[in-house]
């Protein structure tokens, strides 16, 4: 296939998905992968995708914008690994933890796969999955129903009457976004209104969110800053971004992704 065709495809399939994993072009289009990755190159010089680590997305998001799965997926990867490493640690054997959609919380979910007697409630075909695989017999999973978004979140009216029934320990957040004027949000309106009913179902919440989110602002909150009693990020958050979620949270923690431990709570 001539490079013109074949960055052609690539792009008709990023503005489908909303991402392209390198690997994933390498096998589907049958070329190297130093080949792949300048066409991608060559498409970002043209301002027509954006490149991030292992992959391209979509560029030119919106409020209102939401990037898929796949797309989500390819971001920051190191990052939401530590993140989700550290954020396990705050579950306990028997607890009940709701989970939202998300590719962080997707990742977070892999941790608790072997945490035993817990009761997971998850409004995400993607994390119930993760369970579902790992088959541990003592462990109760409860994925509710709805109407699918791009992000394999499921929400609507069926999402929110079984979440309102429900009352859990934790609540594990993966958010679009976090500001300290529009709090924690999201570019879909109907994931906020689900997510806001788990974050009422919840004793306590705990946020993941790589220092991407900060200064982005979904089209609808979620939740205020002070509405967390934990947010998990990593080492690349700004000092102004530490500053303010310190000032406004229950307790920041920063995850290091070149690192075993996480670093203490930021001051």
């Amino acid at each position: 296939m001539l490079a013109q065709l074949r960055q052609q495809a690539i792009l008709e399939r990023v503005r489908r998905t909303g991402g392209v994993r390198v690997a994933e072009l390498v096998r589907d289009l049958g070329v190297s992968d130093m080949t792949i990755r300048r066409d991608l190159e060559a498409l970002a010089d043209r301002g027509l995708v954006e490149k991030v680590h292992g992959g391209a997305t979509i560029v030119g998001a919106g409020s209102t914008e939401e990037p898929g799965f796949t797309a989500k997926s390819a971001r920051q990867q190191a990052e939401k690994e530590a993140i989700a490493r550290h954020a396990a640690r705050l579950v306990r054997p028997g607890s009940s933890v709701a989970l939202s959609a998300g590719t962080t919380t997707w990742t977070f979910a892999h941790h608790l796969a072997d945490v035993p007697e817990l009761t997971v409630i998850t409004n995400s075909l993607k994390v119930a999955d993760v369970f579902h695989r790992a088959g541990r017999p003592d462990q109760t999973v409860v994925l509710v129903g709805g109407v699918r978004t791009p992000s394999d979140a499921l929400v609507g009216p069926v999402a929110v009457a079984a979440i309102r029934s429900m009352n859990v320990d934790m609540l594990i957040l993966g958010v679009h976004g976090m500001s300290v004027k529009a709090g924690f949000t999201t570019p879909n309106l109907l994931e906020a209104e689900t997510d806001r009913e788990l974050v009422g179902a919840a004793q306590s919440l705990v946020v993941l969110a790589d220092h991407t989110k900060w200064g982005t602002i979904g089209i609808s909150t979620i939740a205020r800053l002070e509405q967390a009693d934990v947010v998990v990020s990593d080492t690349g958050l700004s000092g102004e971004a530490r500053a303010a979620l310190s000032e406004h949270v229950g307790e920041l923690v920063l995850a290091d992704p070149g690192a075993d431990e996480p670093e203490a709570p930021a001051p």
